[in-house]
């Protein structure tokens, strides 16, 4: 990834990182190249090289030019170049010494056709190439579209123009040969620029297009790999690898470059393995060679008919086949136990002090909602049919005590209490007898008089609360007879 404060400043000059043009991390540009011999004086008789590396298009391409104003030229540092008939603008990649190794590898030879450099790049030229570069996404829509109209067998990958506007090349991919006779014709007309067709492969698409590889990190083919090798599924024996497709397979659709990066150390480990082993004689059999385990150095055998592999070392094997030549057949194989289980991890004191929250606890928390939710919605149906279906109503307390007090106020009708039978006995001559002639007669006055007050809602009086919290509910009937019974008076007017 490229640094946050990479770019370009004022008159071409790197801007950013401070690091006169080079990149600490690579990741810049694609092809980006370290300057190993940049801080290697020069003797006084020699002369820094004259020849510079100039990429184009962020890396994409990258060719050499002759820097005949002899100015001092940092990385990073845009100039004008000669173009095909015009100007291009691209970005220094490297200069001194190291250009030299840098075209011994590609095979360009020094000759005075090489381009030159025209001048550092002014606002105009920047300006100029930013106005053409962005014509470059719309010309590859209306590239692809001419190129499908037409039948034609072939996939644009990119299209880049010339800082001056005045040619277009086009990349692209085929399986076999295109004709563009009428191809070209089009384009030119519609781009109004010289056009340019380069064949490339799938490889070198990948890299122009760029992306994640599955080891997490950026395309090697679009950050620092310039040559493509070939890679065959060999490579993928060798290093005991499943012959999957999908797996061995990169971007591109073809097997990964990474397979040949370890693939000579593999070789150079094969080499203690003997050749001649693939089967070996014992006294229980013929034991064939399964599988080669090269990080420890063991080779597994099993018998014909039998499903159970025997680790063998190296020298064993070795010992076993040194035996079978003389025509001795050993007893056992005297196989190695391999042990799979993995190590006890230490404990390293670690405290977890922020207070995290599992998932199974967040689980837990949520069904425990879910009951209580479930269980209050139940509670709400059944108090719903209850008054429905005859049942006791929700407010159960408050209805037990209105039937408590109206059983009391129908037992006060019809069976005076025990502190109304004490006040009539104790009461005078006259009170008694009109009491007597009212129980005699039927109900007293004052119970009629309380009857429809009572059936109202008023309170029973103290002595009735208290009878009821004493005795637990209805109060009990005083049936003992009064002590002093009075004696009624005659009367005159019945005489005679």
């Amino acid at each position: 990834m490229a640094c946050a404060g990479c770019g370009t400043g004022v008159e071409g000059k790197p801007s950013g990182c401070k690091s006169n043009g080079g990149c600490s991390t690579g990741g810049c540009n694609r092809l980006n190249v370290f300057d190993w011999l940049s801080n290697i004086p020069l003797g006084d008789s020699l002369a820094p090289f004259d020849i510079i590396e100039v990429s184009f298009n962020n890396g994409s391409r990258k060719d050499f030019f002759r820097n005949v104003t002899r100015q001092h030229l940092d990385k990073g540092e845009m100039v004008t170049v000669e173009g095909v008939s015009g100007f291009d603008v691209g970005t220094v990649s490297l200069t001194g010494e190291l250009v030299k190794l840098q075209m011994k590898k590609r095979r360009a030879e020094d000759t005075p056709e090489i381009k030159k450099v025209l001048r550092r790049s002014s606002n105009d030229d920047l300006q100029r190439m930013a106005d053409n570069k962005a014509r470059e996404k719309d010309a590859l829509i209306k590239s692809r579209a001419i190129a499908r109209n037409l039948g034609l067998e072939m996939k644009l990958a990119e299209v880049e123009i010339q800082a001056d506007g005045r040619k277009a090349t086009f990349f692209y991919t085929a399986d076999d040969r295109v004709d563009f006779r009428e191809l070209i014709k089009v384009y030119a007309s519609e781009f109004r620029a010289k056009v340019e067709m380069r064949q490339i492969g799938a490889r070198q698409e990948a890299g122009k297009v760029g992306g994640i590889g599955s080891c997490g990190r950026e395309l090697c083919c679009s950050t620092w790999l310039s040559d493509f090798k070939s890679v065959n599924t060999t490579a993928a024996r060798y290093q005991n690898l499943s012959i999957n497709q999908a797996k061995l397979s990169g971007q591109c659709g073809r097997l990964k470059c990474c397979l040949n990066y370890e693939l000579d150390t593999y070789l150079d480990a094969l080499k203690e393995f003997p050749d001649d082993a693939d089967t070996i004689e014992t006294a229980g059999g013929v034991a064939n060679l399964q599988k080669r385990d090269i990080f420890k150095s063991l080779m597994w055998y099993s018998y014909e008919g039998s499903n159970k592999q025997y680790p063998l070392t190296i020298t064993r094997v070795k010992e076993i086949r040194q035996l079978n030549r003389q025509g001795v057949k050993p007893e056992e194989l005297k196989a190695v136990e391999v042990v799979t289980a993995k190590p006890k991890e230490t404990d390293l004191g670690f405290a977890d002090v922020v207070g995290q929250i599992s998932l199974k606890s967040l689980e837990k928390t949520v069904q425990k909602r879910k009951q209580k939710d479930k269980d209050r919605q139940k509670q709400q149906k059944a108090g719903e049919q209850q008054p429905k279906q005859g049942g006791q109503p929700k407010n159960e307390p408050k209805q037990e005590q209105k039937s408590a007090q109206q059983r009391h106020e129908r037992h006060e009708r019809h069976h005076p209490d025990r502190n109304r039978s004490k006040q009539e006995t104790r009461g005078g001559g006259g009170n008694q007898q009109r009491q007597g002639q009212g129980q005699q007669g039927g109900q007293p006055r004052q119970g009629r008089e309380q009857q429809p007050r009572q059936e109202q809602g008023q309170k029973p009086p103290q002595n009735q609360g208290n009878q009821q919290g004493q005795g637990g509910g209805q109060p009990k009937q005083d049936r003992r007879p009064p002590r002093h019974k009075p004696r009624p008076k005659p009367d005159n007017n019945n005489k005679g």
